[in-house]
């Protein structure tokens, strides 16, 4: 059994054969699908999906820090009035983005600190997003080690010191197709990091691994990055699937 971390399987990328993806998925031992929450705009959807399929999705819930607008404030209280009124998997995904825009920097750290309460309120893990801002993110986390607090960084791409300082604080690095990319540098890193410390992901539609990139990204490509990882490694498929998914329950308490 395989499980995925990270796949936004909601979005309209998928609308017209969602059921086949996740057939296909499950022909190559995917059992499980995790689904990080964007916004206010796809949290419909996102529960739909769940709803669809019971015990084989499951939702989270956070804001993005891509959808921290003008409105933050607006979406924080939806993400809380949820997280009140039923389980979630995680809170998630939330973090910093200063990829595109730095104009409420101020803002996601607010909000990035504030969901970050509410998961340990909630006794939740949280699911990291982070660009562009790795050691920040990564000091938020140092923040609240004395806490307990646990989570994943979904999509790590940093550095060999990035990735052993977040393992310092307990938290998992999410691996997904930039692991298959010949210049990512990823390869090299994740061959140090012992794969206690490691989960899978897609991140679907998105970050399609080899020999898809540049095509729509789905959880039956999971194979591919476990594929890559073993190579890395020089131990057997089976025994990454094993161990990564071990992890992933052991993460979002299966």
């Amino acid at each position: 059994m395989i499980i995925d971390t990270h796949t936004h399987l909601y979005l309209s990328n998928f609308s017209s054969d969602i059921d086949e993806v996740i057939k296909r998925a499950e022909e190559e031992g995917v059992k499980k699908f995790y689904l990080p929450s964007i916004d206010s705009s796809e949290t419909e959807n996102l529960l739909i999906l769940e709803k669809k399929y019971p015990g084989v999705c499951f939702a989270m819930m956070g804001l993005h820090p891509c959808s921290v607008k003008e409105n933050y404030k607006d979406e924080l209280k939806l993400v809380y009035d949820l997280l009140q009124k039923r389980k979630f998997a995680a809170v998630g995904e939330i973090g910093l983005d200063f990829y595109w825009d730095k104009s409420f920097t101020d803002q996601q750290y607010e909000s990035f600190h504030k969901q970050i309460e509410w998961a340990l309120q909630f006794d939740l893990p949280v699911v990291l997003h982070t660009r562009k801002a790795e050691q920040q993110s990564i000091d938020v986390i140092k923040e609240y080690a004395r806490k307990n607090l646990r989570g994943i960084f979904h999509c790590f791409s940093g550095t060999l010191q990035n990735a052993l300082d977040i393992i310092g604080t307990g938290f998992y690095l999410g691996i997904g197709g930039v692991i298959t990319y010949k210049n990512s540098g990823l390869a090299e890193i994740i061959k140090q990091i012992d794969l206690k410390h490691i989960v899978l992901e897609t991140d679907s539609p998105y970050l399609t691994p080899v020999p898809f990139r540049g095509k729509r990204n789905e959880s039956s490509y999971l194979k591919y990055i476990v594929q890559k990882i073993a190579e890395v490694k020089n131990i057997s498929a089976e025994e990454v699937a094993q161990i990564t998914t071990k992890n992933a329950e052991d993460i979002f308490n299966v």
